[in-house]
């Protein structure tokens, strides 16, 4: 995603600054978070960016589900981007991972901390900044950014791009999800796409792994396209793309202006798809619920420990995570 900024906004600023700038929605984190009990920032030059995709079934997205008055995170990806910008590792952390969850400011007040809670459910609980807070838990890690899409902008997103060229590993036949695609490369429309990394249901034993799988899949196949892509030779094309992203994120306020989100993607100009390396935090079937994980020992710890220190992750074999 960090390269998709690159990408979409280097060039940004020509193209009705002001109309895409109040596009963006952003919450102050940073203010709502106790920068007391936050980790430190250890890797000078480093930084890591928690990318996450709301289920919110309200609104536009109310054709994906009944809307409960509430949305959880069903994609969170952890981007460290390495001194130099360079070099990234992308975490993915399963949302059936049982976590313990800080105490978080809410829309009415203050949510007490909870015990081997389900990680997506931070979300449910306090937003975005929630979701920090129990990442930062989990990791040791500290957030600089952090970025949200929903369904129906990651849809608008690939019409725009005119669809994205993946391939499938197996033929997939999910009803809930509404993924129906057979096994080899396909060109897939928004639609699809978003089938695609919804699915679990179609996939394996059913379980948020091989969901992940899939979702890495198309994130190495879209930053591809779009790093190939001549954008500055199609304009409105260009523009289109802005509007969608810029109208359906919400960022930090760090990241909340068209400027912010140019300088932040003009440092990754040189950050390529083959230097992003993807993982999924290293989970064992939790103890107490075989349909739920937890984090598998030293295993996790040596991610983090890595990413902490600015270090490549260590190998699969070695306790780094699944590619």
């Amino acid at each position: 995603m960090a390269t998709i900024f690159m990408a979409l906004l280097g060039v940004g600023a020509a193209f009705a600054y002001q109309d895409l700038n109040d596009n963006i929605a952003s919450q102050d984190v940073d203010g709502q978070l106790n920068a007391d009990v936050r980790p430190e920032r250890k890797a000078p030059g480093a930084v890591n960016v928690l990318l996450l995709g709301s289920d919110s079934r309200s609104g536009s997205n109310r054709e994906y589900g009944r809307d409960e008055g509430s949305a959880r995170s069903d994609t969170a990806m952890v981007v460290h981007i390495a001194n130099g910008r360079r070099d990234a590792s992308v975490i993915s952390i399963p949302r059936d991972t049982l976590v313990d969850r800080p105490t978080c400011p809410t829309k009415s007040g203050t949510a007490p901390a909870a015990k081997a809670v389900m990680f997506n459910s931070a979300y449910e609980t306090g937003g975005m900044t929630c979701t920090v807070a129990t990442v930062e838990r989990l990791s040791g890690l500290r957030m600089d950014h952090v970025v949200e899409i929903d369904f129906t902008g990651f849809k608008k997103l690939v019409d725009t791009l005119g669809g994205v060229r993946v391939n499938v590993p197996q033929d997939i036949r999910d009803p809930y999800s509404h993924a129906h695609l057979s096994k080899g490369t396909h060109s897939l429309n928004g639609e699809q796409a978003l089938g695609l990394v919804r699915t679990r249901h179609g996939i394996g034993d059913g379980s948020d792994l091989g969901r992940i799988k899939l979702q890495q899949t198309f994130m190495k196949a879209l930053i591809t396209q779009i790093r190939s892509a001549n954008l500055l030779t199609d304009p409105v094309r260009l523009y289109r793309l802005l509007d969608d992203l810029t109208s359906t994120i919400t960022t930090d306020k760090g990241l909340g202006s068209l400027s912010a989100l140019t300088s932040f993607a003009r440092s990754l100009d040189g950050l390529d798809a083959d230097r992003i390396d993807f993982r999924t935090l290293p989970v064992t079937p939790a103890p107490q619920d075989p349909n739920r994980v937890v984090p598998q020992q030293p295993q996790a710890n040596a991610v983090w420990q890595a990413l902490s220190a600015d270090r490549q992750l260590p190998a699969p074999s070695e306790g780094g995570g699944q590619s």
